[in-house]
């Protein structure tokens, strides 16, 4: 247990730390299954305690690499449409686009807003508001 504190401690001290962090919170900006909060707070807590690493600048490239991911989930989402395939012309799901595309139009911010903190919830409304067209200068600063 012994080898696995120390492992964890010079990987926090790392300046390699930052440029992890920052791949990690740009990829899970739109691929989920890579757990950027679960490294940022982990590394948070570790430089806490230790004061190796700089806090401030760890979270600003971990906020930094968290925009870039978004702004890569909403540009997939442009890219991909909502008729490219097949089962996205079906009338159910054409009605289902519909319906968040209006949902975007109300109230866009607070559901771009409040889908960071669902599980998944973040890349899927990221990509449809890519997808459905909801403008990049208001996407960008939520």
């Amino acid at each position: 247990m012994d080898i696995i504190n120390e492992l964890i401690l010079q990987a926090a001290a790392s300046p390699w730390l930052y440029l992890v962090m920052f791949a990690t919170a740009v990829i899970d900006g739109f691929f989920p299954p890579i757990p950027s909060e679960t490294v940022l707070v982990a590394a948070a807590a570790v430089t806490a305690s230790t004061g190796e690493t700089n806090l401030w600048l760890l979270c600003a490239v971990a906020a930094i690499g968290a925009m870039i991911g978004d702004n890569i989930a909403y540009a997939i989402g442009r890219a991909a449409g909502t008729s490219r395939f097949a089962w996205m012309r079906r009338p159910r799901v054409a009605a289902a686009f519909a319906r968040a595309q209006n949902t975007l139009t109300r109230s866009g911010a607070p559901l771009i807003l409040g889908a960071r903190y669902i599980p998944v919830g973040r890349v899927a409304v990221n990509m449809s508001a890519g997808a459905l067209g909801y403008p990049w200068r208001r996407f960008l600063p939520l």
